[in-house]
């Protein structure tokens, strides 16, 4: 009976290390590191962990181990709670990839949709005045109109992209795109 538990805790370990070493390594996509993926591998699998928990469990040095949770804090997949009879930050790990990749995601499209429209309306702007100027070369102008043209026709893109990211933040897009209720594809 013994060797059949034995086998049996070596095939659950077995089944959450092949997690934790795909969810590391799909991690880059988040911008995260291997060790900070493995870390929140970890810990998807626990209730909750102190650091030095996870410094135990990954042998990871203390530094390194607070960076990697500050970062996965930052992209919203590790969150501080508190633990009664505990002194120590004890953190858990979100469960609900939906959840966590539509904060990410969002996060990241609403950055890009910011920094282009801002820097297409300033762009617009000097384009639109040498436009106008009737002292500027015909030519150039009409190299100014074919940029205004192009970055214009852009926005319609980054407009498309908030109109996304309002749906994922409402839930709507959940409409369009079910979750499945079961393993079913």
């Amino acid at each position: 009976m013994q060797d059949h538990n034995e086998m049996a805790r070596e095939a659950i370990e077995r089944a959450k290390g092949n997690v934790v070493h795909s969810i590391a390594e799909t991690m880059d996509l988040y911008g995260v590191t291997p060790s900070a993926g493995r870390l929140y591998g970890t810990m998807y699998f626990e209730n909750a962990m102190t650091l030095d928990e996870m410094k135990e469990e990954l042998k990871m040095s203390k530094p390194s181990m607070s960076t990697a949770v500050r970062t996965l804090q930052e992209i919203n997949v590790v969150h501080k709670t508190w633990q009664k009879g505990s002194r120590k930050d004890v953190f858990v790990a979100e469960k609900n990839f939906f959840k966590s990749l539509i904060h990410f995601f969002c996060i990241k499209w609403m950055r890009e949709v910011r920094l282009n429209l801002e820097a297409i309306e300033m762009s617009e702007k000097d384009l639109q005045a040498v436009i106008q100027d009737s002292k500027v070369d015909k030519a150039i102008r009409a190299e100014a109109e074919r940029h205004y043209e192009l970055i214009h026709e852009s926005k319609k893109y980054y407009y498309w992209l908030e109109t996304l990211v309002e749906s994922f933040e409402t839930g709507d897009i959940f409409r369009y795109l079910p979750i499945p209720d079961d393993d079913k594809k």
